[in-house]
């Protein structure tokens, strides 16, 4: 099986969906605790949500295999995100509820956990960096765009409820002043979600590593809250709620390109 789906594309825009894969290969899903064999922290349905994204000339990277094999926004020496607070880490062995991820004795062994950076999260992150060269080269700048989704309620990870659309630009350091400007325009513009920029989730480990706009590489990050396009308990596909929330997204990238 492929590790990863890329397709090329002409525009200045990369898109990435690294929580959007869901395989675990059998050696792992043998030793998954109950509660994680259905990979219920998957990012579901967000390469669908952006099929539009291919039409816009943007290039799509997404994984097959699930961040319960190995986490690729994480970092590869499972440097905290989020200091102080509950997360989950490189190879995760707790769930988002806080739940085991494993049978209790068969988490992964440190060494286990570097034979999956190499077999797993390297080659993401050699093509991903591969293609911001091709796109930054080609264009002298490039956005990427990390798609995210997830529950608006989880407790273990943060109180209340997330805002429907949560853009993350590291505090402002991974993307310019007039990229994060025209997102704000976009988002202050339609009434159907509420938003915060730079909330809970200020970007993962792609969008603060990659993003240098310094150097012509802008990064941001769009965590959706899943209500806004499926059912979270049944993790089906909603047509007439991602149908209103397409176009939102659309705008979003539209103004990566201007």
């Amino acid at each position: 099986m492929d590790i990863f789906i890329l397709h090329r594309g002409d525009a200045q825009l990369l898109v990435s969906m690294p929580h959007d894969g869901t395989h675990v290969p059998d050696p792992i899903a043998s030793r998954l605790d109950p509660g994680a064999r259905g990979v219920p922290d998957t990012d579901w349905h967000v390469a669908r949500l952006y099929d539009f994204a291919r039409g816009l000339g943007a290039s799509v990277l997404v994984p097959t295999h699930s961040r319960y094999v190995v986490d690729l926004n994480r970092s590869e020496d499972d440097t905290s995100l989020y200091p102080g607070q509950n997360t989950t880490g490189l190879c995760p062995v707790r769930r988002f509820d806080g739940g085991p991820v494993y049978l209790e004795g068969r988490e992964p062994s440190q060494e286990e956990v570097r034979s999956r950076v190499d077999a797993y999260w390297r080659p993401y992150h050699d093509a991903l960096a591969g293609e911001l060269g091709r796109l930054r080269a080609a264009h002298g700048r490039v956005v990427l765009w990390e798609g995210h989704s997830i529950r608006g309620e989880i407790p273990w990870l943060f109180p209340g409820r997330l805002p429907d659309l949560n853009l993350g630009t590291a505090g402002g350091a991974s993307c310019s002043p007039e990229l994060a400007a025209r997102l704000a325009v976009v988002l202050s513009k339609q009434d159907g979600f509420d938003w915060v920029a730079n909330g809970r989730f200020k970007g993962g480990y792609i969008t603060r590593h990659y993003g240098r706009p310094e150097q012509g590489v802008e990064a941001v990050q769009m965590e959706t809250s899943q209500r806004c396009y499926m059912d979270e308990a049944t993790f089906e596909w909603l047509p007439e709620r991602a149908a209103k929330l397409q176009p939102v997204l659309r705008a979003l990238l539209e103004a990566t390109l201007q």
